[in-house]
């Protein structure tokens, strides 16, 4: 397979790239694709989905249909990408992941239910919000199809949106959100025309527009109710839970509702119950709390006279970002299995003890969904190095703090490890007040950074050696930590990332036979100090450094971010007008081939301009009269100005990202 040379530079060496003693990095004969396996956790994190081959590259490990799967190498992938024109960055879609993704949850709720002896049913309900793009919505509804699965609209965009995909009764829409008579009217004229549209009222002022629609109208709706529940859970989101959650309805609230139900003579429409803890909930005991305090209220309905019949648990079914399968927030605690026993057995008890029938078991399970399906593929431009420094051929030392910080790295032993960190860290600073200033010039300035990050390698070597020498280590990997310059904008593809610290497994796609030497961060296309991704999953906690391989003059490196299919598509935003990147959606066939089966291009320069208020046409105009301006004073040729105005056409239409 062919591989792109490149002129790439890293800072702070030169080819062919060494350790610190001058010693060329080799393929390593005592690293194997299982050492590889557990410093990434794929794993963990895989699902199954994703391994490494014997060849030392990253490969989906698509289920089909049959049962069976099948593997394709994503560097194969990425080179039938770009002979169809499509460079990096790339978000690929595997149709296979998100078609297994609803089979699983709709077959292991199944089996829980078959399993317990639960006289109910369960009905998928995936929230449009997750993700909103039209090829994941129209995946969802065809591969949902078998088991009905169904649509949750929380505005009266999403709501347009499930009317139009769900073309047949059968699954359920559940209206989420603020509802005005309009979005109202919209569901209410579904429901008509057979549609299971169920409205779930959020605040008390939605039950009037709601009664006087349908009357109105001559339709009986399914009403639901958002109970507010006091229990509360851990994780990202657990604002969501607890009594001061922003949504749903309190005890007296609900109360209100019935009673206003009663009195306009439509409790009979009062069948469902809805509540939310929380996206990503780690531990499986808030997830039990959460079902037992909702069954509660679901009681509580039963005995006002309400027909009850759907208990919906919201979303909160997490995703294993680190792979440690722990009750971290970035992690659960639970299988798919055991979430499923678990509710179901839950409700079951509940019910069983005051004699109620079992209701239909709803879940909006948005994230877990989708967010296997996606994987962000970019290359790395360049690389700062910072644990390539060489001691200054200019051995003088004259300069006070040049001579005392060469004292340090000559005492240097695992001994005096902190001292001499602690010193090297002083000599540093004073280096750098006295170049502010103006009594230190700038090659003694560049001799003492030298010096310095000479100590520190030696320094982190010891660390690696003795994990105790050092009392912060962290603060040394992140001190010396490379910088890989990523081909793509973190606010544009990963906003969780950059906003909520949401951890996402990044991963060489290739070079797995190799030991990575290199401890990371990695940098986007932006000029905000933001834009990066330092913060990556460890055993369970947080590291500020990924290894990563060393850069190869003549060989693209290309990493993935995977597990973002969830809300990182809707959320990003155009920071630096970096726009939406080329979208590939793949099936892989029973043979093992695979299509692409949707192509979408990522936004043009003439794109992200409009979309902040440029006219492109006009912007052309205007370059056009600038350069006729320069021919008329002497200043270009006219052949030079066609040249240029072809230039900045051509710079309309290419891809916001860096294209070789």
């Amino acid at each position: 397979m062919p591989r792109h040379a490149k002129a790439l530079r890293i800072y702070g060496t030169s080819f062919p790239h060494t350790d610190n003693q001058g010693t060329a990095l080799n393929q390593q004969t005592d690293w194997t694709i299982a050492d590889a396996d557990e410093l990434y956790r794929i794993s963990g994190w895989g699902a199954g989905y994703f391994r490494l081959n014997d060849d030392g590259n990253l490969v989906i490990n698509a289920p089909l249909a049959s049962g069976k799967s099948a593997e394709i190498a994503m560097l194969d992938l990425i080179e039938g990408m770009e002979v169809r024109g499509k460079t990096m960055p790339v978000m690929l879609r595997v149709q296979n992941i998100l078609e297994n993704q609803i089979r699983l949850i709709n077959e292991s709720f199944a089996n829980a239910i078959a399993s317990s002896h639960y006289r109910g049913k369960y009905r998928g309900v995936f929230p449009i919000k997750v993700n909103q793009q039209a090829q994941v919505i129209e995946d969802i509804v065809r591969f949902g199809k078998p088991w009905q699965h169904g649509l949750e609209a929380g505005s009266k965009a999403e709501l347009m949106i499930a009317l139009s995909m769900l073309t047949e009764p059968g699954p359920l829409i559940v209206c989420n959100g603020y509802k005005d008579r309009e979005f109202v009217e919209l569901g209410l004229g579904m429901t008509k025309l057979g549609f299971q549209v169920i409205f779930v009222i959020e605040t008390p002022a939605e039950l009037p527009i709601i009664v006087e629609s349908s009357q109105a109208m001559g339709v009986r709706p399914v009403i639901g109710v958002r109970a507010k529940l006091f229990s509360h859970v851990s994780g990202h989101w657990n604002a969501t839970s607890g009594d001061r959650s922003m949504f749903g309805l309190n005890a007296s609230q609900l109360v209100g509702v019935i009673d206003g139900l009663k009195a306009a003579g439509m409790l009979d429409c009062l069948q469902f119950l809805h509540y939310h803890l929380g996206s990503q909930i780690p531990n499986i005991r808030d997830i039990r709390t959460g079902v037992r305090e909702a069954c509660r209220y679901y009681v509580e309905l039963v005995e006002e006279g309400a027909p009850m019949r759907f208990l919906d648990l919201g979303g909160g079914l997490a995703v294993d970002y680190d792979g440690s399968r722990t009750s971290a927030i970035h992690s659960r605690n639970y299988t798919l299995e055991e979430y499923c026993v678990d509710v179901v057995e839950t409700i079951q008890a509940v019910m069983d003890e005051k004699g109620i029938e079992h209701p239909t078991i709803v879940t909006e399970s948005g994230r877990s969904t989708v967010a296997y399906s996606t994987v962000l593929m970019f290359n790395i431009l360049d690389v700062t190095g910072y644990t390539d420094a060489r001691l200054p051929a200019d051995n003088n030392e004259d300069n006070e703090l040049v001579h005392n910080l060469m004292e340090s790295y000559r005492m240097l032993s695992d001994k005096t490890v902190q001292e001499c960190f602690n010193d090297a860290v002083y000599y540093r600073d004073e280096a750098r007040d006295g170049f502010m200033r103006g009594q230190l010039d700038l090659r003694t300035r560049s001799r003492v950074e030298q010096i310095f990050m000479v100590i520190m390698a030696e320094v982190q070597k010891i660390a690696e050696r003795n994990p105790d020498a050092l009392s912060e280590p962290e603060v040394l990997k992140t001190m010396l930590a490379d910088i890989y310059y990523g081909n793509f904008s973190v606010f544009q593809s990963l906003p969780d990332a950059w906003a909520i610290d949401q951890i996402f497994p990044v991963v060489p796609l290739h070079r797995h036979l190799e030991r990575p030497t290199r401890n990371s961060i990695i940098a986007d296309m932006t000029c905000d100090s933001d834009g990066k991704i330092d913060r990556f999953p460890e055993n369970g906690e947080v590291s500020r450094a990924l290894p990563l391989h060393h850069i190869k003059e003549d060989e693209e490196y290309y990493l993935g971010a995977f597990l973002v299919g969830a809300y990182q598509e809707t959320l990003g935003d155009l920071h630096n007008l970096l726009g939406d990147t080329h979208v590939v959606s793949i099936y892989i066939n029973e043979d093992g081939s695979y299509d692409f089966v949707g192509e979408v291009e990522g936004d043009s320069v003439a794109d992200v301009l409009s979309y902040v208020e440029y006219q492109p046409n006009n912007l052309l105009a205007q370059f056009r009269q600038t350069a006729e301006r320069a021919v008329r004073n002497g200043t270009i040729s006219a052949a030079e100005r066609q040249h240029l105005v072809n230039a900045f056409e051509a710079g309309l239409r290419g891809y916001t990202y860096y294209e070789q």
